[in-house]
């Protein structure tokens, strides 16, 4: 359940990225898409925040919490990297 939670965390985190870069930038879509491109390293440091907690506070081994930091990562970075591609062009 934890798991899906943090997942929930990282598109809401991508959804503020890209509100901040429709009304931070122009509003046209290479502003959505320099959002998604700066989410991307944001969420890796926020995926690795919380494979650092499952390791430091909850005592699983890295190796236990690598592939979930994969997964956690992948699923919302896959997303904003879709996003990236659709509005770059």
């Amino acid at each position: 359940m934890h798991t899906v939670m943090v997942i929930g965390g990282g598109f809401a985190l991508l959804v503020v990225f890209l509100l901040g870069g429709r009304f931070m930038g122009d509003g046209s879509s290479m502003a959505l898409a320099a959002a998604a491109k700066w989410f991307i390293p944001a969420w890796f440091i926020g995926a690795g925040i919380n494979m650092a907690v499952g390791v430091l506070k909850a005592g699983y081994s890295v190796a236990e919490e690598l592939p979930i930091f994969l997964f956690v990562f992948a699923v919302p970075a896959v997303v904003a990297g879709l996003l990236w591609w659709k509005f770059g062009r």
